[in-house]
């Protein structure tokens, strides 16, 4: 090898520990910039039903004193600050990470509810797309509200995938306002148009071990099937007011019952 192929050589090889060191110095977060001048905080999940804010989240950090907006860039920890939102039980993941120019992003996502649940016994909260179980705050949309006789295992295991499937379908999401449980676990369904009551049944039991997901799915889904068809052709005929009680427990039949009555 020539001496100037061996200078090439070299030369190419500085050259490439240059660009690696030039491309780690350009990635790596200036902490002698001095202290944070921004912190952005993105609720990825915002658009849906919530519990967070970004207001909130900066109120949890302040609380804890650990909001980065004017501490000195070595002292923000990321993971401390990852760590102390996952501890929310409104929060779902939370990640930090330290930006050029002394500036702090936050990503969180939340746990959606999908469920109030105000029992009998007066236990008052959300349960969450999971089976969750969030505690009673200031949200105020507009879910569906489960009552009567719920405790927090039959409220897991049952309630949330039936929630799940109303939630599922526009249209029962939308005409769908409260579920009521029975003593004997009867699923009761109030809508918001018409002045009456659906009954659906129990949900598939199998006495201590619940049943899986899809089977309470595929057991509402075939009653609100018939309650749909009973809607277009039924009631749209005979008039949404007519009944105070829709019995869609029978798969051959339909029971409507009127204040004075009961007709097939």
């Amino acid at each position: 090898m020539t001496w100037k192929k061996v200078i090439i050589t070299c030369l190419d090889a500085l050259l490439a520990v240059y660009l690696v060191l030039a491309i780690t110095s350009f990635n790596k977060p200036d902490e002698g910039v001095g202290e944070c001048t921004k912190v952005t905080i993105d609720i990825t999940d915002s658009n849906n039903a919530g519990f967070l804010s970004a207001a909130e989240v900066k109120n949890m950090l302040l609380k804890r004193d650990i909001y980065p907006l004017h501490k000195p860039m070595p002292e923000v920890n990321p993971r401390s600050i990852e760590e102390s939102l996952k501890k929310s039980p409104f929060v779902n993941t939370a990640e930090c990470y330290k930006t050029q120019q002394g500036q702090v992003a936050i990503s969180v996502t939340q746990r959606m509810p999908i469920v109030r649940i105000k029992s009998q016994s007066g236990d008052d909260y959300y349960l969450d797309d999971q089976g969750g179980i969030l505690p009673n705050s200031h949200y105020t949309s507009d879910l569906v509200i489960a009552t009567g006789n719920i405790n927090k295992w039959y409220a897991r295991y049952y309630i949330t995938p039936l929630s799940k499937t109303i939630m599922n379908s526009e249209l029962w999401n939308n005409q769908i306002e409260q579920i009521n449980i029975l003593p004997d676990r009867g699923v009761e369904l109030v809508p918001r148009m018409g002045n009456h009551v659906v009954y659906i049944g129990q949900l598939p039991q199998y006495g201590r071990k619940p049943a899986t997901e899809k089977e309470i799915d595929e057991y509402v889904a075939t009653k609100l099937s018939r309650l749909e068809k009973f809607y277009r052709y039924g009631l749209s005929q005979a008039g949404w007011n007519r009944y105070d009680y829709i019995n869609i427990e029978f798969d051959n039949q339909i029971i409507c019952k009127k204040r004075t009555e009961r007709s097939l």
